[in-house]
């Protein structure tokens, strides 16, 4: 059986750090919505090393979350809350915990589960 396997891209350079790309060494700037009713916004900064991100938030807030080969493609680090993952069209995954929400770059590959 065929499914559509995740897998996070979080690379690319720029002198002036764009949604998508990095904003230094490992960091990379992405879109975000931080708490209940917030307007989408490029405020959130990803850091990743390893299997392990975290999502560094304007306010000082953060999230960590695992690299996964499970199908899912990202996990949260603490297990405490369920992240939903969705589609956000090409090269892109939604991705929300609670009532925070993410928009990370992400590339789609067939592969065998």
């Amino acid at each position: 059986m065929q499914d559509a396997l995740l897998c996070l891209a979080l690379a690319g350079c720029s002198p002036r750090p764009e949604s998508g790309e990095l904003a230094g060494k490992g960091r990379e700037i992405i879109f975000c919505a931080i708490g209940p009713g917030a307007e989408w916004s490029e405020d959130c900064a990803v850091e990743r090393d390893g299997k392990m991100l975290t999502v560094r938030h304007a306010d000082g807030g953060f999230r960590r979350f695992r690299i996964v080969h499970d199908g899912r493609g990202i996990a949260p680090a603490d297990g405490a809350e369920q992240a939903g993952i969705q589609v956000a069209g090409k090269g892109a995954i939604a991705l929300s915990v609670g009532q925070d929400r993410y928009r990370l770059p992400a590339r789609f590959s067939e592969g065998k589960k």
